[in-house]
């Protein structure tokens, strides 16, 4: 009886046990050709396999994976090369990623998409869909929460992939955070067009935030705001927090009077931007690790805009 004929594998790709990526980078000094570079830039390899791994995805100019033989290489381009298997490259609908690194992920989420789970919902989430991204790349890759943005609030932030990261932003929060802006659209026009709310906020078994006098019964929540457009029946506001408590901003726009658009939940009427017009637009924080200052916007919706245009 004949043997059976093996199915040649991907470059770099060996059954058993997991292995990680070798990635190599090479700089372009003078205007090419994508293969042509390659077999020059790797002596070592055969031109077949430089072709395998451009058949494979496992090339990557400029932060973007490509398999054209001809892509126009420019002088100073980065070329990385994969070895082990092809580059994971992270795609969807609902979700961006801003800024990845060895530690933090940082994403600019769309409306209607969880942070987390909940005991009804465990898939489909910000945080399922990057778990299991990053589990494509090395399954032993872990994802933590640090913070949490509410369903229907669009916009940035941020999960730690070491528990060392997470630890340290959760733990120093008010110290790491140095900024974070929101912009939302609300009814009416807040007068004074430039102030600060101020109150101790409360939960009920119902799950809804409220404003109480009380501080014993409550946790201090403080929001300064700035108005930035306003026409007719709505008005554009910026928004910073000097404490970070559930559904802040929305109590104290609807204690202020001025609910923001399409938050029925708080006292708002459907919105002709067919969504809860909250967006967290400005994210600034000292990185868990390397220290930097990490300053990431996102732009606010075109739906909002047209609403106070």
């Amino acid at each position: 009886m004949k043997a059976k004929k093996r199915l040649a594998a991907k470059p770099g790709a060996r059954p058993g046990a997991f292995r990680p990526d070798n990635i190599e980078n090479y700089e372009v000094a003078s205007d090419d050709t994508l293969l042509a570079f390659l077999i020059k830039s790797m002596p070592q390899r055969t031109r077949t396999t430089v072709k395998d791994y451009l058949e494979h995805r496992q090339v990557m100019v400029g932060g973007a994976v490509t398999s054209r033989y001809d892509f126009p290489l420019k002088s100073g381009d980065t070329v990385k090369v994969n070895t082990t298997r092809e580059f994971q490259v992270f795609n969807h609908p609902r979700l961006r990623i801003v800024h990845e690194d060895d530690d933090i992920i940082v994403i600019d989420k769309g409306y209607g998409l969880l942070s987390m789970g909940t005991d009804r919902i465990k898939d489909g989430t910000a945080y399922s869909i990057l778990r299991e991204y990053l589990k494509r790349k090395d399954p032993r890759n872990k994802l933590f929460i640090v913070h949490r943005l509410d369903r229907d609030t669009t916009g940035l932030m941020m999960f730690a992939k070491n528990e060392k990261a997470k630890e340290t932003m959760q733990h120093n929060w008010n110290n790491m955070v140095l900024e974070r802006k929101y912009v939302a659209v609300v009814e009416g026009t807040i007068e004074p067009r430039e102030g600060q709310i101020r109150s101790y906020l409360a939960e009920n078994s119902a799950h809804e935030v409220y404003s109480v006098k009380d501080s014993a019964m409550g946790q201090l929540a403080v929001t300064n705001y700035v108005t930035i457009a306003a026409r007719g029946p709505y008005s554009m506001v910026e928004l910073s927090l000097a404490t970070g408590r559930k559904n802040q901003i929305r109590v104290h726009m609807k204690d202020a009077g001025h609910p923001i658009s399409g938050d029925r939940r708080y006292g708002a009427s459907p919105s002709p931007a067919h969504r809860l017009c909250l967006h967290a637009a400005t994210l600034r924080f000292v990185h868990p690790v390397t220290r930097r200052d990490m300053n990431f916007s996102s732009p606010v919706p075109a739906s909002f805009r047209r609403l106070v245009r």
